[in-house]
């Protein structure tokens, strides 16, 4: 049985939940779920230029599980792109959050 998933400290809302390619309607599109922590790491690495570490700080998690934190949402976004699906950002469940 896993380890249960530690709460992570999660600030960034985003505006938008959808992202899709121009001239396919949503509903002909597959969907790849990009989680709230996963955008969380996203925006502190590669928006905000924070480095693994202090990311990992930031969100009161471990530099390792922030890594394959990160790791999963590089391969979800490049998936997405790659062959054309849309991307839905998953919103924070403030009942667990």
């Amino acid at each position: 049985m896993p380890r249960p998933k530690r709460p992570r400290c999660l600030r960034f809302k985003p505006q938008v939940y959808y992202f899709k390619p121009r001239g396919i309607p949503l509903r002909s599109l597959e969907e790849i779920a990009v989680l709230p922590d996963e955008l969380e790491a996203l925006k502190l690495y590669e928006v905000d230029g924070l480095d693994q570490r202090q990311s990992a700080q930031k969100m009161a998690i471990s530099q390792p599980t922030f890594a394959r934190t990160l790791g999963e949402a590089h391969r979800k976004i490049a998936e997405a792109i790659i062959f054309g699906k849309a991307i839905k950002i998953e919103e924070i469940d403030h009942a667990h959050s």
